[in-house]
């Protein structure tokens, strides 16, 4: 079956089930192995990449360049600024650099990786310049709260906002409580990083009961959680075969309600406001 869509502010149309890089391209014997397994990741249709210019200093970017490298019109790039770089001259000089490593002449979602000392308004003038040039289509931010969000939207061109990046997974759901009502209210999609929790929801025997009713693995329901909403993209990262084709399996359960009551009972949801978890 192909990957649901869900759809950006700007209209376009993004599978709600990519592909992650985090800790990709820090070992040269392992590169070949990774860029096989974002092509394949390609041709199962999750093709929204996920890099930054922090994983591995760079290296991440350049193991998607070759993973995209003749199939660029199929492939929906989404890229991180540094904080430290996030200043209105080193901004346009970050995604330069990184639009060099990717071997590209636009990033399709460029996103500040997590607040910092610079002040949002220069970060927001930045990405305004490089939309207008042509070097990305569409900005958001990563690690924001809902207070970040409201800040950020008050800003001169911050409602152009796109996406904002955040740690979510049956293990860390606060955001359930505040963060997703407050963007599906506004159309802003949540792109959910570590939907398998750094992989330990893999061996959750909680998970258990609803994985043998679909036939599915534990880290697959977890999966299917994550996507579970609308206006939610999960982007799990997989440098091995099997596991790529798992993740793609993943986009096809339909998890019941008896199965969301299931794992509500073992991941209860939140009952108030909680900080917003990172790793």
């Amino acid at each position: 079956m192909p990957i649901p869509t869900t759809t950006l502010p700007s209209g376009t149309s993004v599978p709600v089930l990519g592909q992650g890089t985090w800790k990709m391209g820090e070992r040269r014997d392992r590169f070949a192995q990774e860029v096989a397994a974002l092509r394949l990741g390609i041709e199962l249709g999750m093709t929204l990449i996920d890099t930054a210019e922090m994983y591995a200093s760079g290296g991440a970017e350049e193991v998607v360049r070759e993973a995209i490298t003749g199939r660029r019109d199929e492939v929906f790039v989404v890229s991180k600024v540094l904080p430290s770089n996030a200043s209105r001259s080193a901004t346009i000089r970050a995604c330069e650099a990184s639009l060099t490593r990717l071997g590209i002449d636009r990033i399709d979602l460029y996103l500040l990786h997590w607040r910092g000392g610079v002040p949002l308004s220069q970060t927001v003038e930045a990405f305004e310049t490089l939309k207008a040039s042509g070097k990305i289509a569409d900005w958001g931010v990563s690690n924001f709260d809902v207070d970040d969000m409201e800040e950020l939207a008050a800003l001169p061109g911050g409602q152009a906002v796109a996406a904002n990046q955040v740690l979510y997974n049956l293990g860390n759901r606060g955001i359930d409580f505040d963060l997703i009502p407050w963007q599906r209210k506004r159309g802003i999609p949540v792109m959910a990083y570590s939907p398998v929790g750094e992989g330990n929801l893999a061996g959750d025997g909680r998970l258990k009961t609803v994985a043998g009713r679909h036939g599915a693995t534990p880290a697959q329901v977890a999966l299917a959680w994550t996507l579970r909403g609308d206006g939610v993209i999960a982007i799990p990262k997989a440098s091995q075969e099997k596991h790529v084709r798992d993740n793609g399996a993943a986009a096809d359960i339909r998890l019941t309600a008896q199965d969301l009551s299931d794992l509500d009972a073992a991941f209860p949801p939140p009952r108030r406001k909680q900080p917003l978890a990172m790793v």
